[in-house]
């Protein structure tokens, strides 16, 4: 059965990373996406036709969260490395490397202004840096287990972070104090954010729930239990009325945060989907997972130019502001259970006709770096500006293209060196191709080496407290 045209409908897709990937984020002029990988690199995809797709090579492992500012002139990622970069998103690729964390970085997040930048880790630690001077300014420690995901509020006053302590924390950017904490017993949560009026915020779970919490009230205002996997992602549409959620079942679901209930399933993923974003004007949203690749959907069912909105959003810098329509989401906790009015949407039984899908990419190659560290915040000079090139990787372009679309591929890559000119020779590149994905089967195995012995000792540590119990009632009673 086809769509409807007020439903969600699959563009385009994109193919380009050679590992899942792990976020995604549009430009805020919706004209760019760009998404991190296991495979180490960013990539940098434009929605005009036959235009070149951009691959950053920088990080040394896993690149775990993007994300554009908010004025699209710097990209922000964050890596296993231990590293977070600052990208300039074009083809030179000038970046900047932040080394304040001392095990990987999970998530990176600019405030709304563009002046700050929160990265949260699996040290325990949630770090802010200042993006003018870049540099350092202070870190909120309070998480007790790795960090997951730090997120501004959208005034900037405020903080939320998760943690695989089960807890998800409000920290004050004004006096660096958590003045919230939400608890779980079941689960962690993998991601958390905002609404966009600031109010509420929403949690993606390892025990397969959504969550909506009223932070003015402290009260958790809605309770969905949709997804048969963990929850590994969600996503604010900009009129806050509708959550997209993420999850390791394979699909997408949609959320009608004013009705409370679940409004469209969708297919698509070859295994589980690990991000999901809305544009910033909602009409598009993109998804990413396990398969390697992005699929760009347009959203259909409410669509909304919010500008007039995220700045009156953005006014609202009190708990105490009176509340508007955005506001009145059900004011009772709301166990969802799946009904049968939802609308599942399968693209590979629909969809025939799609854009092409895997553009021709060029990797960009930068040796202009500047490196700031929490203890000196001290900047090092660039190491030269003429080094910086880029190539094309044939191996990336599609065999299957008809002879027009090869020809207007070529034109639009007339300007990029031929194969004598090349910095590294192609032979040697596939090599490197070849040991990079070695690598990222030995890094995927360690990271479930390490769960599985994170998961030891927490059981080690809870037979050790019972252990202790039962000996304090023993001797309580001899």
């Amino acid at each position: 059965m086809a769509s409807a045209t007020e439903d969600p409908v699959l563009e385009r897709y994109f193919k380009g990373h050679k590992a899942a990937l792990t976020s995604l984020d549009f430009s805020s002029n919706g004209k760019q996406l760009a998404t991190a990988s296991w495979d180490t690199f960013l990539m940098l995809w434009n929605f005009k036709p036959h235009a070149r797709a951009y691959r950053y090579v920088g990080h040394k492992d896993v690149v775990t969260s993007v994300q554009f500012s908010p004025h699209g002139n710097l990209l922000a990622s964050a890596s296993r490395d231990r590293t977070v970069r600052l990208w300039i998103p074009d083809k030179r690729g000038k970046f900047s490397e932040f080394k304040a964390h001392t095990a990987p970085v999970r998530s990176v997040d600019f405030s709304a202004d563009g002046q700050f930048l929160a990265t949260a880790s699996e040290d325990k630690s949630i770090k802010v840096w200042n993006m003018y001077r870049q540099r350092f300014l202070y870190s909120l420690y309070r998480h007790t287990h790795w960090v997951r995901c730090a997120k501004f509020s959208p005034d900037g006053r405020l903080i939320v972070s998760c943690s695989e302590d089960k807890t998800i924390k409000i920290w004050d950017t004004t006096n660096k104090q958590c003045v919230n904490n939400f608890s779980d017993f079941t689960g962690f949560a993998n991601f958390v954010d905002f609404n966009p009026s600031g109010t509420c915020i929403a949690s993606a779970g390892s025990d397969q729930t959504v969550k909506v919490w009223d932070i003015r009230v402290n009260k958790l205002l809605q309770h969905y239990q949709v997804h048969s996997g963990g929850v590994n992602c969600i996503s604010f549409h900009p009129s806050g009325n509708y959550l997209i959620t993420a999850s390791s079942d394979g699909t997408l679901k949609i959320l009608d945060l004013l009705e409370g209930r679940l409004i469209y399933t969708l297919q698509g993923h070859t295994g589980p989907v690990f991000t999901v974003s809305f544009s910033k004007g909602g009409e598009l949203f993109a998804s990413g997972g396990a398969d390697t690749q992005v699929l760009l959907w347009r959203t259909n069912f409410d669509e909304l130019h919010c500008k007039g909105l995220n700045k009156r959003n953005l006014k609202r810098l009190h708990f105490d502001s009176p509340p508007h329509l955005l506001d009145i989401y059900p004011r009772t906790p709301h166990p969802h259970e799946e009904k049968v009015e939802t609308v599942e949407i399968n693209p590979k039984l629909e969809v025939i006709d799609l854009q092409i899908s895997t553009p021709p990419v060029v990797d960009i190659l930068s040796f202009d770096s500047t490196t700031t560290t929490e203890t000196s915040g001290r900047t090092l000079p660039d190491k030269g500006e003429e080094v910086c090139g880029y190539f094309l990787n044939p191996s990336l372009l599609s065999l299957e293209c008809s002879p027009t679309t090869t020809k207007k591929k070529t034109e639009d890559m007339s300007d990029l060196p031929s194969e004598s000119q090349r910095s590294i020779p192609l032979a040697v590149t596939d090599a490197l191709e070849h040991i990079m994905e070695q690598l990222n089967v030995l890094t995927q195995t360690v990271s479930i080496l390490e769960q599985r012995l994170t998961l030891t000792e927490d059981k080690l540590k809870d037979c050790l407290e019972n252990q202790q119990k039962l000996f304090s009632a023993v001797q309580q009673k001899s």
